[in-house]
């Protein structure tokens, strides 16, 4: 049904975007460090939930509206900006530890105090709030679907799933790798505050961006 030429180039643009900095690098990257590869692999699977709610709204048709309503666009991004920034000053605020539960707790004695659910609305919150995402789904996967090959709705789920792949593959990667970083700053004080406010300025940086970007959804990054 799908080509293998679409399928390649599906998965070619999502390596793109996720190896793009943006909102879910940071958010993963922020919460494996501060809190081990457990509390980032379930804040991962909220990511992957919000993937999965907007390919199925692209399916439906839904995720259109944000091409065609532009407004609804920007209110989404503004509010995705102003969450971030809120993360920021989580990170940077006086008496914070560099993420909820700090370095020194065990990763798993973490997930118990803060809640899987937390850690995993926060990952589905992130995603949902980059309205970028949509865009991916509905301007340039459907630029790989061939009318010729069958239903273009059937055609999108396929190349929407590929997308996912790649991009939960490449996070858990990354999540697992700045995970083993835990316990080197668990052990030195001074640099773990040196990324509280390397997290915070990161987090405020990507929601300027955000908040700044007048491409009106053309462009994407993960």
């Amino acid at each position: 049904m799908v080509s293998t030429g679409a399928v390649v180039g599906a998965a070619g643009v999502a390596l793109g975007v996720v190896l793009t900095p943006g909102p879910n690098m940071v958010h993963l990257v922020s919460r494996s460090v501060g809190q081990g590869r457990r509390a980032g692999l379930i804040a991962l699977a909220g990511v992957a939930a919000g993937f999965a709610v907007y390919l199925l709204a692209a399916v439906a048709g839904l995720a259109a509206v944000f091409a065609v309503v532009p407004g609804l666009y920007t209110a989404v991004k503004f509010a995705g900006a102003a969450y971030l920034l809120w993360l920021a000053w989580q990170a940077v605020r006086p008496g914070a530890a560099v993420v909820p539960g700090g370095f020194a707790a065990r990763a798993e004695g973490v997930v118990r105090a803060e809640g899987a659910g937390r850690l995993f609305s926060g990952g589905l919150v992130t995603n949902l709030l980059n309205p970028k995402i949509a865009v991916l789904y509905v301007s340039v996967l459907p630029q790989f679907v061939d009318p010729a090959r069958g239903g273009a709705a059937a055609q999108s789920l396929v190349l929407g799933l590929v997308q996912i792949t790649v991009a939960v593959s490449v996070n858990a990667l990354i999540v697992v790798s700045a995970g083993s970083v835990a316990g080197f700053l668990g052990r030195r004080p001074g640099w773990a505050r040196v990324w509280r406010y390397l997290t915070g300025t990161m987090l405020a940086a990507v929601a300027v961006r955000v908040a700044a970007d007048r491409s009106g959804g053309a462009a994407v990054a993960g």
